[in-house]
């Protein structure tokens, strides 16, 4: 189970990355993407800092 959010949980950091990174493009929506990678990020960092601590444990 750990080996399977730690994928899902890198995923979605690696994709929170490139999203912050293409808001930064010329023609892209600056807000709404820059967001949806914050979002992620807090998602991915979310998964083993509270969710697995609670399933494992």
């Amino acid at each position: 189970m750990k080996i399977i959010a730690f994928v899902i949980a890198l995923g979605l950091f690696l994709l929170g990355m490139l999203l912050m990174g293409y808001a930064f493009e010329p023609d892209a929506p600056h807000g709404i993407l820059f967001f949806a990678g914050i979002a992620s990020v807090a998602v991915s960092l979310a998964i083993p800092f509270h969710v697995l601590k609670r399933v494992d444990g």
